[in-house]
């Protein structure tokens, strides 16, 4: 008889809106699991969410986490310019991290994670829950089995509206406190989704503006993509959008394939359109497909879980979320500089390795230059 390992112990650092979700996925995977410590620089919103979800410890930082608790594995919640000292922080500390999208600022941010994790041997891995649903499960299934053929061509939207208000918040729509706006912040899991089953991008050419949101950083991007299969690619974020939907759609040689949704999806909200001639593919497709529950982080927290579980690395890791970011990246320097950008192009002292607006954002008010 095989004796049950112990829950596997959590901590969480940052106790603000996003945290909630890691806490309701931690909480729906109990008794697998349980959060055994939570750390906030503000006393009171972390006394208040510890209680809301019934976790005992509260701590006032990280280091007091890592330092009380033994902890199988860390969630990283606080605004994105923490994120890099907090994940080597852990890494230091002998402790895996889940962190927040975006995982650094930048590029040369994520080079120093990934360096530090060579040294240490602990991983750090990134929110990115769309790859985890079930459906984006079976469609990555079925393209890598080669059962829907080439893909061709895909569009890829992220179409929110966030108000001026929700830039009162001190770090929103700054780039050197948030990283960028819509395509770094927002857009950055729709289109992770779409390079876990298209396969690498290799170009971009691609145009961002500030539009109407009082932001230094931009509230709309567009771009074009080319992908090393051949494939080609639409990317859209928006945060100016009134009518709001989040769309992704592949088409294959054999198939088309959509997904439909606002904040997360389910296996509901997605279409399968097979070519004629290959019918039998929607059986294919719906076979263990059972609606399932909204995507979430639910998902990506019990696949790292199966993981630690069976000795194998878990996702997303630093290759993976490095590539993702560097198409941010790329799309900036591609809409700021007016060029198609490669894949690998960005590296060394480029300006947007080591800052996503590469210090020459179009709309940003000239500095005076005193002679």
């Amino acid at each position: 008889m095989t004796t049950p390992r112990p829950p596997f112990r959590v901590g969480i650092v940052g106790t603000g809106g996003i945290a909630h979700a890691h806490a309701e996925a931690l909480n729906e995977l109990g008794p697998r699991v349980v959060i055994a410590g939570v750390a906030d620089v503000d006393a009171d919103r972390a006394e208040a969410f510890a209680a809301t979800f019934g976790i005992d410890r509260v701590y006032p930082d990280a280091a007091a986490l890592l330092a009380s608790e033994d902890l199988d594995l860390v969630h990283i919640c606080t605004p994105p310019q923490t994120h890099t000292a907090l994940a080597i922080l852990a890494m230091r500390a002998g402790v895996p991290s889940l962190v927040e999208k975006p995982t650094a600022l930048a590029l040369a941010e994520v080079d120093e994670l990934i360096a530090v994790q060579e040294e240490t041997g602990v991983p750090v891995l990134t929110v990115f829950q769309h790859r985890f649903g079930e459906a984006a499960r079976r469609l990555r299934d079925l393209a890598e089995a080669g059962e829907l053929g080439r893909p061709l061509v895909a569009t890829c939207e992220t179409l929110w509206y966030r108000p001026d208000e929700y830039f009162d918040v001190p770090w929103r729509g700054r780039w050197d406190v948030e990283g960028g706006g819509p395509t770094v912040g927002h857009g950055i899991h729709q289109f992770d989704l779409l390079f876990s089953v298209f396969g690498r991008w290799s170009q971009v050419s691609a145009f961002a503006a500030r539009q109407l949101r009082p932001t230094d950083t931009e509230d709309v991007s567009t771009a074009l993509v080319r992908f090393e299969n051949g494939a080609l690619a639409t990317v859209v974020n928006s945060l100016v959008s009134p009518d709001e939907t989040s769309r992704l759609r592949l088409d294959f040689e054999h198939a088309s394939v959509e997904v439909r949704h606002l904040y997360g999806y389910t296996s509901d909200d997605w279409t399968f359109t097979p070519a004629p001639g290959h019918e039998h593919l929607a059986a294919r497709w719906a076979d263990g497909l059972d609606g399932g529950s909204t995507s979430g982080h639910r998902d990506q927290v019990r696949a790292i879980l199966d993981a630690f579980e069976a000795g194998q690395a878990p996702g997303v890791d630093l290759a993976g979320s490095r590539r993702t970011l560097e198409f941010a990246a790329a799309t900036y320097a591609s809409a700021f500089r007016g060029t198609i950008v490669a894949a690998g192009e960005l590296r060394g002292d480029d300006p947007f390795v080591r800052s996503m607006s590469g210090g020459i954002v179009p709309w940003a008010p000239v500095k005076e230059v005193l002679v």
